[in-house]
């Protein structure tokens, strides 16, 4: 499990254009706290889990690769709104079947 922790943080990392000393200043960490979390050398406490969920809007399930389902935040949205993003999810899951 380490291992997809470590490898979940980099690519996050990365596609998201930061470097490690960016994502360390954020956190307020050191960059080979981050460095070692990205090598697997150690993992990042439950409090550092939860913030990089929030930095890189996933779940924390997702980091542990517990959940590899993609989530959306529709909430912002009106109910009108709500309803077509979903009509839209179930067309192109039924559309591939």
């Amino acid at each position: 499990m380490i291992l997809f922790i470590a490898e979940r943080i980099k690519d996050l990392r990365e596609k998201a254009g930061l470097t490690q000393t960016q994502l360390a200043r954020r956190l307020q960490v050191s960059r080979s706290a981050v460095n070692s979390w990205e090598m697997s050398l150690s993992t990042p406490s439950s409090i550092y889990l939860a913030e990089l969920s929030k930095i890189f809007g996933v779940t924390t399930d997702y980091l542990l690769s517990l959940d590899d389902g993609v989530k959306v935040d529709i909430t912002d949205l009106d109910d009108q709104e709500q309803e077509i993003v979903i009509r839209l999810v179930d067309h192109f899951k039924t559309s591939k079947a």
